[in-house]
């Protein structure tokens, strides 16, 4: 069942490690089938050294488990939240990566000082609120997705391709799982630049408006001329 998504979601849980986003057992990727409404995604708690294509696991948009032997990741219900609210998503990736993490454990979204950031997001890079004590208690995971649609309210959920929960980490998505792990990537990049710049020059302002809105739209609006085409 799923066996090309199952190797894909695979290989972007892979390229986390490789691109060393995460270590031990920090993160996962999933991926959606939106006609069969089934998503893949990571094992809980096995390693990176030993996933094979036959350790995924296949969920409904329930969370119950329709394929495989493991039990799928204890974010699935963030995942699930997500692919519930933007349909948009085809991929979801988590992971603790250092700098991302920092802001997020800060509490603190990440401006948007610069071009690099302008070709990639909208805008800042959102943080959530913290979760209160009775979200913690119950739905913990769920309701961490539920924060993350909440932060977004109001935007495109593809205008800003990842966000930070609050004293946790942060979460990336994209139209299939590869997408989502390289804004995984990317948002690592941005969160050490941006650190850095504010180290440099704490009062740095945010990037003008129209370098930003030529940045971004020049490669995601409707008159997007970056790259080769179609």
């Amino acid at each position: 069942m799923l066996a090309d998504l199952k190797r894909r979601v695979l290989e972007a849980n892979l390229e986390l490690q490789r691109a060393k986003l995460v270590i031990c057992t920090w993160g996962n990727v999933s991926g959606i089938d939106r006609e069969k409404g089934l998503i893949v995604i990571k094992p809980s708690g096995v390693p990176y050294e030993e996933l094979t294509v036959e350790k995924m696991v296949v969920v409904d948009t329930g969370g119950r488990v329709v394929e495989g032997d493991f039990k799928p990741s204890t974010d699935t219900p963030t995942h699930l939240e997500l692919y519930k609210h933007f349909p948009e998503i085809g991929g979801v990736a988590h992971t603790h990566s250092p700098w991302a993490t920092a802001w997020a454990q800060a509490c603190q979204a990440i401006p948007c000082f610069g071009t690099t950031h302008a070709d990639y997001c909208y805008g800042e890079i959102p943080c959530t609120r913290r979760l209160t004590a009775a979200e913690i208690g119950e739905d913990y995971e769920a309701n961490t997705g539920r924060v993350i649609v909440e932060t977004l309210q109001g935007r495109d959920c593809m205008d800003f391709p990842g966000v930070l929960v609050a004293s946790h980490a942060p979460f990336t998505w994209g139209k299939d799982p590869e997408k989502a792990v390289e804004n995984s990537l990317v948002l690592e990049e941005i969160a050490k630049i941006a650190f850095m710049t504010k180290m440099i020059a704490e009062e740095t302002p945010a990037i003008g408006q129209e370098l930003l809105d030529r940045h971004f739209l020049r490669k995601h609006g409707k008159g997007a001329y970056y790259g080769q085409g179609k």
